[in-house]
């Protein structure tokens, strides 16, 4: 956290009766799945020291400001907000800095949009941006929404904290020897690398930006689907923010409050926060506490410090203990099999893996941080491309589901220890294009037309992979020559383009959402006869259609009965006319001899 926070003040019992009522009243509210104290608790010094659960959290469990919210109401009445009473008190700690709020609102509504199911309240985002940073150091941002001076979580070098190596040789934090958590949200770098966004459309990821980290921490709270609306949804995503009950406590006030009524202040005029969870073990480290309180007051204090200093450091040598990262020699497949899926499904099979000693013994409590590589759409649960996943007491860690996108081929899924440098461990998963094995039509209506006419019905076939609808599969229709011959035909019926010219062959033909498939209006050349429409899908499915094409009914005689008509004619007329020949030759004849007579 900024060093200018330095001002710690240490709450009451009130307070913590407070946070007390207030989670307890939010719990009521929620779904009835999970009560608010019904989780892990907070983190203990060993925790801490070791580094174990720290960079399963966006701040790798950087301390965070406990100041709770106060006891009057968010909006208090005209008549008591005057002077420096409480209750105008109370309306400055219910005031967010304006560029603050606005970021707030914007990354709610764009995962309003992007993430409908996680129904991310404003008020959230905001109650996290007090805890870990008192709203940017009281909204002290320029108008882009990036902080004026640097705000930065302690040294995260195993004393006290977590102990968390360098990941970004100082680009984000200046440290180029341990990480430490970054910006009004106080992500660490190593976070922030994979769950970072551009909130304010400048091109860029800035955590120092109030826009940026906004909508980085509400898709970092929304990454397994988990639903704020229900009390496991928020407490799981809280957790996963900062791994303390108290932490999720103190969050679960400001939620609380700031959903009671807030308003917008002035950026650079927020009140700062007082109080921060480290301030207890700065402060006990050398004196504990009930053996001060039962002290008599008779007690000489000359003679128990003089002793007891003076001895312990020389007989007692500092040594750490090993942390179980430290022990890791190497990680191991845990039994993940070939991982394949079709376009659009859920790869079926888990990515597990071990990690391991030197002599093959399992490490548990170890980060093993899981990401997605390669030109893919694929992602974990939740839309991710990055999972970091603790070992279990065999050591094992399993990554979340994986989800197939559209784009096809292989990528990889590479396992790292975090804190170690050792080699990584790759997963190889391939995506095939979407597919059906069977088609069929949805009809059983034959398909006929005449010669130069238009098929009534149109084809509509179904396809199915393993008996479900299989959508979204490629598909390509050929009226082919011959069921031996699946060339093109060059005659018979025949689709049309956009132009109305001819074509025969359909391809980029994609089912629907239920597997189904209507082809266009078949129309039918001059040729009568029987003919065959082949279609086939990604997957190998094929159906093969009838199509016939009837001649047209005559309705005028042919030529030839024309002419067997005219040659029947002409011979009866040649008869009376070579009879009406005969008899006139005849009677000349006749006429002569008598005249000769």
């Amino acid at each position: 956290m900024s060093a200018h926070f330095g001002r710690r003040l240490r709450k009451g019992a009130v307070n913590t009766t407070v946070a007390a009522v207030v989670v307890a009243a939010l719990a009521a509210s929620q779904a009835p799945d999970v009560t608010a104290g019904g989780a892990t608790g907070g983190r203990t010094a060993a925790d801490a020291a070791s580094g174990t659960g720290s960079d399963d959290s966006a701040t790798g469990n950087s301390p965070y400001y406990t100041d709770l919210p106060p006891l009057n109401s968010p909006t208090p009445s005209p008549s008591q907000s005057t002077g420096t009473t409480p209750a105008a008190t109370g309306d400055t700690e219910a005031g967010i800095p304006a560029t603050v709020l606005d970021a707030y609102k914007k990354a709610a509504a764009a995962l309003a949009e992007a993430k409908p199911g996680c129904n991310m309240p404003w008020e959230l985002l905001a109650a996290i941006g007090k805890v870990e940073s008192g709203q940017a150091g009281g909204g002290n941002v320029n108008a882009d929404g990036t902080t004026l001076t640097p705000i930065l979580g302690p040294v995260l070098d195993g004393n006290g904290f977590a102990n968390i190596s360098d990941t970004d040789n100082g680009a984000y934090d200046g440290d180029s020897t341990y990480d430490r958590a970054v910006g009004p949200m106080q992500f660490i770098p190593s976070t922030w690398e994979w769950a970072g966004r551009d909130g304010n459309g400048d091109g860029k990821k800035d955590p120092n930006n109030i826009y940026d980290a906004a909508l980085a921490a509400g898709h970092y709270l929304c990454r397994y689907s988990w639903d704020m609306s229900t009390t496991s949804g928020l407490r799981s995503a809280i957790l996963s923010y900062n791994n303390s009950t108290e932490y999720y406590d103190t969050v679960v006030s400001w939620l609380e409050y700031y959903r009671k009524g807030t308003h917008e202040i002035p950026d650079g005029t927020g009140s700062l926060p007082s109080s921060r969870s480290d301030d207890d073990s700065a402060t006990t480290t050398s004196t504990s506490p009930s053996a001060s309180s039962s002290a008599s007051p008779s007690t000489s204090p000359s003679t128990t410090p003089s002793t007891t200093p003076s001895t312990t450091p020389s007989t007692t040598p500092s040594t750490p203990a090993q942390t179980p990262t430290e022990t890791v020699d190497h990680l191991e497949n845990a039994g993940t099999a070939k991982l394949t899926a079709m376009a659009g499904d859920a790869f079926t099979q888990t990515i597990s893996a071990r990690a391991e000693t030197e002599a093959g013994e399992a490490v548990g409590k170890v980060r093993v941080r899981f990401t997605i590589v390669g030109d893919t759409d694929a992602t974990f649960t939740g839309g991710e491309s990055v999972a970091t996943i603790v070992t279990d007491s065999k050591g094992v860690a399993t990554a979340p589901a994986l989800q197939a996108g559209e784009e096809t081929g292989t990528f990889t899924v590479r396992a790292t220890v975090l804190g170690r440098v050792l080699p990584a461990l790759d997963y190889t998963a391939t995506v095939t294009a979407r597919a059906a094995d069977t088609l069929a039509r949805t009809t059983s209506t034959a398909l006929t037309c005449t010669a130069g006419g238009t098929f009534t019905d149109q084809v509509e076939v179904k396809a199915t992979y393993q008996g479900a609808a299989a959508d979204k599969v490629a598909a390509t229709a050929t009226l082919i020559a011959s069921a031996g011959d699946t060339t093109a035909n060059d005659k018979g019926p025949y689709f049309k383009d956009a132009a109305s010219n001819a074509v025969r062959t359909l391809t980029d033909l994609r089912t629907d959402a239920d597997g189904l498939l209507q082809l266009p209006k078949l129309y039918a050349d001059d040729t009568a006869g029987t003919f065959l429409l082949r279609i086939t899908t990604t997957g190998g499915a094929t159906l093969t259609v009838e199509l016939t094409v009837t001649a047209v009914p005559s309705t005028t005689p042919s030529p030839s009965e024309s002419a067997s008509e005219g040659s029947s004619e002409t011979p009866s007329d040649d008869t009376s006319a070579t009879e009406s020949e005969s008899e006139t030759a005849t009677a000349t004849a006749s006429e002569s001899a008598t005249t000769g007579s």
